[in-house]
């Protein structure tokens, strides 16, 4: 069952429970999906589904960084439960031992041309990273596995 099925479905059950907040994140997900396959001409993949879901996360994680600055805690609470409905449709996340072994073998890749990769070569780091990261089929937050890159090439 492809995310924007299994969205629909829940948006049904949500209908029926009159559970509104559920409803309208759902119904936002479902818009946002709808708008690219519209931009793009053609139906969604299940890659694209989910980096669509993954921008959404992270545009709520900066507007609850947002309303906390504010001193808003009533909508950086409702941003945070809308991450939760989001994030149930999503892979699970990687943990930081399998995004750090990916690390490791990219940047053990990179040194097998001759020389050590140094903190200047972060970005063709962050390609194969990124690249094994999407093949092994696992999800991990950007600003985590940068992190993780920059630190082992700075060893």
């Amino acid at each position: 069952m492809t995310i924007s099925a299994k969205i629909q479905a829940d948006i049904i059950t949500a209908m029926k429970a009159k559970d509104e907040h559920r409803l309208t994140t759902l119904r936002m997900v479902k818009s946002a999906l709808k708008n690219k396959e519209i931009d793009k001409r053609e139906p969604l993949t299940d890659a694209e589904e989910t980096q669509i879901l993954t921008t959404l996360i992270k545009q709520r994680r900066e507007s609850v960084e947002s309303f906390t600055k504010g001193d808003r805690p009533e909508l950086a609470a409702k941003e945070l439960a809308e991450i939760a409905m989001i994030e149930g449709y999503l892979p699970q996340a990687a943990t930081e031992e399998e995004i750090r072994a990916v690390v490791q073998g990219a940047i053990a890749h990179l040194a097998e041309g001759g020389t050590k990769p140094g903190p200047k070569d972060m970005g063709p780091a962050m390609r194969v990273v990124q690249q094994r990261i999407l093949a092994s089929g696992l999800r991990a937050d950007g600003k985590l596995v940068s992190e993780m890159v920059k630190a082992e090439l700075a060893k």
